[in-house]
């Protein structure tokens, strides 16, 4: 096979609608690993391979469509035989185009060929297809002791199609129904093959659609309605919210690639937008990561947050459950609907072993009432609220130390339940690993954060009682933290406390979410800081996990050492918080560059090896892309450079000391929103320092603070 051949095999291209999503190779073909089509975390597709008679087809190209609507794989045909007394078809005479979306939860292609040689063809088209109804974690590698069992295959009229079943040890039927538009011509076991006649300069084309039922038979009607409406869907969810150009025609393909990768994420739920974590293994309803991606975006589409505060706030927990890690208030971790998830073989049909989510929660809801003013909507989520603080307040007044810590309840549960969830993710400074429970030093930023996010709401609901009670609660937790995650011979916090009391005296990343909560010392984040801008942490690329030198360090690690795009940018943001803008901006220019190797698609993780001159940065082997946090990424950096932050409860827009990129003189913000009105702001480098001008589009131009 020749290279180009073997790279498509290895490529994985990426389609979503909902609850569904598609993997496939360059070639459009699902074969293998971990491709398919996965509804409701069920695979309804295994196989879906095309042939000309028994050779596959030589791909010219493959992509998805800048809106991430539309997969497209240009192909021709290699040296076909003859067939009866019809013209054999010679190397690259034949022009075979598929083109491929999802519209509600079905897989609709269209397959067009096109003869460009001088004599009538005849094509065998060979299509192979099979559902094996695996859960997502069997496809990850879970081994289950026993599965249900296939059930016999109905053939579509025609024959037209085929319907596989599959009954599930929860007693529960699922189908997958593949149809075509016209009958084969052959059908042998699971191929179908379609002898197309193909006289020069006219076009035959066959419909496929694959869905959990059968439903009308595949048209081009059908094909041209569905593909309209799944167009306008995606630019209804590009619409909202605010908009980002530049004079820096790369930067905005970065800009536009990360929103479309968000757009394609985000599934609509009864409770609004919200961000499915990534593809393929996290193409569901995550708490953590769904938050976060809020916060990125919170400056330009509040209505992120919105949607992920109504949805977890709708599936808080209302009961103890040490399977599920749940206690009354604390907020999901992550949902699941697949088999092995109904049956209880896995926790995570509706997970909660999250110990950073709730706090998260509260965080952003505090942020999303400075943002927008929306006191109603904090009203509605009060109850919801109260109940999460009131779990943060039991689990920290059970620690010794007042701290926000955790333990898995049962085995089958997360080890470890911070953002960094692997087994080896936590451990002391000789690489033992800690007795818990665990506290970890970012988490009790995020509690920091919570508890003032309540006091705030508290004083605007005019309880001055709650108020000075998590102010309070705050201050002591803030104490507790500098005293006993403080490395004074490193001038760096430690990572975790652990059930004995003992701190892990590792340097990784954490501290800096600790800078993005505001809990520090000005001293001590200037120290922490300067650190993460050393090689240890900095390799030019982005900030690793784990500092270099640290016991378990290893830069192709999951946690240990590699590059986070979500990570390094809540610690620029940490950074630029205490007024580091120089540093965020080089944070920001490092990831931009990656992103620029990854074209335009910050992966979720990759290697945290150091940066070497006209060499690319090294991709990590399984990471899924997109995903929704490394989309958001680019947002938070962006903010961080600029100094702004927009109060929606005053109505004025706070810039501080602005920073423009290298190679980046203007950037305007469009339709950004505050209050019932919408604003442009431009940013411009004027001489040594950039200026910023807002231009109102509502009754009034807001007020501006600007420090320069």
């Amino acid at each position: 096979m020749d290279p180009a051949a073997t790279a498509a095999l290895y490529a994985s291209y990426v389609l979503k609608d909902g609850d569904s999503f598609l993997v496939a190779n360059g070639f459009g073909d699902v074969e293998e690993g971990s491709t398919g089509f996965f509804r409701d975390d069920t695979r309804l597709l295994s196989m879906f391979r095309l042939r000309l008679g028994e050779t596959q087809p030589a791909l010219l190209s493959a992509a998805v469509t800048d809106d991430n609507v539309v997969f497209l794989a240009h192909m021709t045909n290699r040296q076909l035989p003859p067939l009866g007394e019809v013209t054999a078809a010679s190397h690259g005479l034949l022009h075979l185009l598929r083109a491929r979306f999802l519209h509600e939860e079905r897989m609709h292609e269209r397959i067009t060929l096109m003869n460009y040689g001088t004599h009538a063809i005849i094509a065998p088209l060979r299509i192979e297809v099979d559902a094996d109804f695996r859960d997502m974690f069997e496809v990850r590698g879970q081994v289950r002791a026993a599965r249900g069992r296939l059930l016999d295959q109905e053939e579509l009229k025609g024959p037209r199609g085929v319907i596989f079943k599959y009954r599930g040890l929860d007693d529960v039927v699922r189908t997958s129904a593949i149809a075509f538009s016209q009958p084969a011509t052959k059908v042998d076991g699971r191929v179908f093959e379609f002898l197309l006649h193909l006289v020069p300069g006219v076009e035959q084309t066959l419909f496929v659609e694959c869905g959990n039922e059968a439903g009308a038979m595949p048209s081009r009607e059908r094909h041209r309605e569905a593909a309209a409406q799944a167009r306008k869907r995606m630019r209804a969810r590009g619409r909202r919210g605010g908009r980002v150009r530049s004079d820096a025609p790369l930067f905005d393909r970065w800009m536009q690639q990360s929103r479309a990768d968000l757009s394609l994420l985000t599934s609509e739920l009864e409770t609004g937008p919200y961000p499915y974590a990534g593809i393929p293994w996290f193409s569901t309803p995550f708490g953590r990561d769904a938050v976060v991606t809020a916060l990125q975006t919170l400056w330009l589409d509040p209505t992120i947050a919105c949607g992920v505060l109504g949805f977890l706030a709708a599936h808080q927990a209302q009961e103890e459950s040490s399977f599920l890690d749940s206690a009354p208030g604390k907020i999901m971790h992550e949902t699941r609907r697949g088999e092995m998830s109904a049956l209880r073989e896995l926790p995570f049909g509706r997970y909660y072993g999250g110990v950073d989510t709730t706090p998260l929660f509260v965080m952003l809801a505090g942020a999303y009432a400075r943002r927008t003013g929306d006191l109603a909507f904090v009203d509605r989520l009060w109850p919801a609220l109260l109940s999460a603080t009131a779990w943060i307040e039991r689990v920290c007044d059970n620690n010794a130390d007042g701290f926000l810590d955790y333990a898995r309840g049962e085995s089958t549960g997360l080890s470890n339940q911070g953002w960094k969830d692997s087994e080896d993710s936590v451990f002391h400074a000789d690489g033992r690993f800690p007795k818990g429970p665990i506290a970890l030093v970012e988490v009790q930023g995020y509690a920091f954060a919570a508890f003032r996010a309540m006091a705030e709401l508290a004083e605007l609901r005019r309880d001055d009682d709650s108020m000075r009670a998590w102010a309070g609660r705050a201050a002591r937790l803030q104490a507790a933290v500098e005293s006993k995650f403080w490395m004074e011979d490193q001038g760096f916090y430690g990572i975790a406390v652990d059930g004995d009391g003992a701190l892990c005296a590792v340097r990784s990343s954490n501290p800096g979410h600790l800078l993005f909560c505001g809990l520090p010392s000005a001293e001590r984040a200037a120290k922490v800081a300067e650190q993460l801008m050393t090689p240890a942490f900095h390799t030019g690329w982005g900030l690793r996990t784990l500092a270099q030198g640290q016991a378990r360090y290893n830069p192709m690690s999951y946690h240990n050492g590699s590059i986070w795009p979500h990570d390094t940018g809540l610690c620029a943001a940490g950074i630029a918080r205490y007024g580091h803008r120089e540093a965020a901006e080089r944070v920001f220019t490092s990831a931009f560059q990656a992103a620029v190797h990854f074209d335009m698609r910050l992966p979720e993780l990759f290697c945290g090896f150091k940066r070497v001159q006209g060499a690319p940065p090294i991709a990590y082997p399984v990471a899924c892309m997109p995903q929704a946090w490394a989309a958001g990424a680019p947002f938070m950096l962006l903010q961080s450079c600029l100094g702004l932050e927009i109060d929606g409860l005053r109505g004025e827009i706070q810039v501080d000391r602005p920073r423009l990129p290298e190679g980046i003189d203007e950037v305007r913000l469009h339709d950004v929103a505050l209050g019932g009105d919408r604003v442009d702001l431009l940013f411009r480098r004027v001489d040594t320092r950039v200026g910023m001008f807002v231009e109102g589009r509502g009754s009034d131009v807001p007020a501006v603070r600007l420090r320069s």
